[in-house]
């Protein structure tokens, strides 16, 4: 089976913990499929788009350069589903063919969890807080630049879960 090495999307390396490189037969054709487990924050930033420009480089030294499409996958770790419609199969030798009506698919996001994916690339996500506090905490809030707050915040929470940043 062909591993994949690396991936540009636009010309943008991205990081992947785990992929799989397939062709899937169906009744209406063939079709090329990556499969990646990547960071959140990938996630997020290609989810929507319609099509993206790969270029796929393998282990063996092989790169497929490819227009591909996403194909929406819910739940679980962070994945994008990339496919593009082929007309050959032959055109890719050593690429694992997957036919419709089998029962499994290649997976890949075992022996991995969200945590380890964080340690590579961790979200920020904005939070709106609405407290009440005495005159004096407000205004003390009030003196501080965000930046600051920020850190406080996350430093008091690391500091009451237990956990180092």
């Amino acid at each position: 089976m062909t591993k994949v090495k690396t991936v540009k999307i636009d010309g943008e390396d991205i990081y992947i913990f785990n992929s799989v490189l397939y062709i899937l037969e169906a009744s209406a054709g063939w079709s090329l499929i990556l499969d990646m487990i990547v960071t959140e924050i990938t996630q997020e930033r290609y989810k929507k788009e319609e099509n993206l420009i790969l270029e796929i480089e393998l282990e063996d030294g092989r790169v497929f350069n490819s227009i591909m499409h996403i194909q929406p996958i819910p739940g679980g770790l962070p994945q994008l589903s990339l496919y593009t419609y082929i007309d050959d199969a032959n055109e890719y030798p050593d690429v694992m063919i997957v036919n419709e009506n089998e029962t499994s698919f290649p997976r890949i996001d075992q022996d991995l969890t969200i945590e380890e994916i964080r340690k590579v690339e961790m979200p920020q996500v904005k939070v709106k807080l609405n407290l009440t506090l005495p005159i004096d905490q407000a205004e003390w809030i009030a003196g501080k630049k965000k930046k600051e707050l920020d850190q406080i915040l996350r430093t008091a929470i690391y500091d009451f879960w237990g956990k180092s940043e």
